[in-house]
């Protein structure tokens, strides 16, 4: 997982997450959290994007990096956050999990509702964890 510095602004029902080392990258929402996660998002989509041209991530600088180079303005309500990014390898990996049988019961029942398989349930629920954390 990796890590990039975004910068949060607004207030009411209007909120927006930048991410400099990212240029061009936001995410908007109706409060905070939605704004984060659809910064998280646009990350993902944005890195991916480089990678399919075979072009580098930018190395993502350091919360006090961003500070001492003063893109974040205080007057202006903004406040830096940590925008977390799980990019996929482009391969699968074989795992061996011990799962309550009740747990997996559930994990399967939920998994066909939506037309997934065990493993991909498994891993959305997971890559949507680790977003949140």
């Amino acid at each position: 997982m990796t890590q990039y510095v975004g910068i949060l602004d607004g207030h009411g029902k209007t909120y927006g997450v930048r991410i400099p080392d990212l240029p061009g990258c936001y995410g908007a929402g109706r409060s905070p959290e939605a704004a984060l996660t659809d910064a998280m998002s646009a990350a993902r989509e944005w890195l991916t994007h480089r990678a399919t041209r075979g072009e580098a991530w930018p190395k993502p600088r350091t919360m006090a990096q961003i500070v001492k180079a003063e893109e974040i303005d205080p007057a202006a309500n903004e406040v830096a956050v940590l925008v977390p990014v799980v990019l996929d390898k482009g391969r699968t990996v074989r795992a061996n999990l011990t799962l309550d049988a009740g747990l997996l019961e559930a994990i399967d029942v939920e998994a066909e509702k939506r037309g997934l398989s065990r493993s991909a349930f498994i891993a959305s629920l997971a890559r949507e964890r680790l977003e949140t954390i």
